[in-house]
């Protein structure tokens, strides 16, 4: 399975807001920034690249659960996603 169309753009913007953001870090430990800075935008890499991943996922467990069962309405990949998210 591939991701869907409909996920591709949120998947890259997320992604790309990832690589803008680890550029950020790079710069910050290089400029010698304070740790506490260092981190918290760390910790913004990390939730775009989980929200990208997650992404990804409820885009395949759409597509799995549409083709079991075509004659109910599969979930929605907002609502997959938020049920991944709340496991993290």
């Amino acid at each position: 399975m591939q991701v869907d169309e409909e996920a591709v753009g949120a998947v890259l913007n997320r992604l790309r807001r990832a690589q803008g953001q680890l550029a950020g870090v790079i710069a910050m430990i290089e400029a010698g920034r304070d740790c506490k800075d260092v981190v918290t935008q760390l910790a913004a890499v990390s939730r775009a690249l989980d929200r990208a991943g997650f992404k990804i996922v409820a885009s395949g467990m759409r597509q799995c659960m549409a083709a079991a069962d075509e004659e109910a309405a599969p979930m929605s990949e907002a609502e997959l996603e938020k049920l991944f998210l709340a496991l993290a």
